[in-house]
């Protein structure tokens, strides 16, 4: 079936103060089906308007070149933002559990750590993009994106992604990206995270099988 916008698991109300009810409404309503509108658009008609955006973006070479532009574009976007709905929630922070915890403090050394290079990430991007926590395969790592590509481009599984598209913050922060990023870790949905991070190691233990 054609890529669809998800449903908000919350009420758009729901992240306040952290994140404001009208940049919700309009980064999810407005934004995020406009990527899916041109995405499907793209792919309408051809073999792939049935396949998965995860899967799209993982054969994005492969596309007649008039159409890998659109496709990086908004089946990054779309892909990018379904993971960024799901990865916040109105009861948010805090700590991940033991798994991903030592998995974080045995790469970055703390959680603070983490988040400081993250947010790094997020500020230092030039114009728009995101930061990410992936598991490249052999275990985790940082980086930044720009525009909506998305890590699964690069074989790489998005575990945590912020994004730093003025549409994200602008209406609430203005220019002010750090106290944006800053703010976002009051609303990050650990469990989350770490049922993508227990997906990723799955997968990396069953191929190696």
């Amino acid at each position: 079936m054609a890529f669809e916008v998800p449903p908000l698991p919350y009420d758009y109300n729901a992240l306040e103060p952290h994140i404001d009810e009208q940049t919700m409404r309009v980064h999810h309503d407005k934004h995020h089906q406009a990527y899916v509108d041109k995405a499907n658009a793209a792919l309408v008609d051809t073999d792939w308007a049935h396949e998965s955006v995860e899967h799209v973006l993982s054969i994005l070479d492969t596309f007649p070149e008039d159409k890998q532009k659109v496709l990086r574009n908004n089946a990054g976007g779309h892909a990018n933002h379904s993971l960024f709905w799901e990865i916040m929630s109105p009861d948010g922070g805090g700590e991940p559990d033991r798994d991903l915890g030592d998995a974080i403090n045995d790469v970055f050394g703390s959680l603070d750590e983490l988040k400081k290079a993250i947010n790094e990430g997020g500020v230092n991007r030039f114009g728009s993009g995101w930061t990410w926590l992936v598991h490249d395969g052999t275990g985790l790592a940082i980086y930044s994106t720009a525009n909506q590509d998305s890590p699964i481009m690069q074989s790489d599984e998005p575990l945590l992604g912020i994004d730093v598209w003025e549409h994200a913050y602008y209406l609430k922060y203005q220019n002010r990206r750090p106290d944006y990023l800053e703010a976002w870790w009051n609303v990050v949905n650990w469990p989350a995270v770490a049922e993508r991070h227990a997906h990723a190691i799955g997968k990396v233990q069953t191929a190696s099988t």
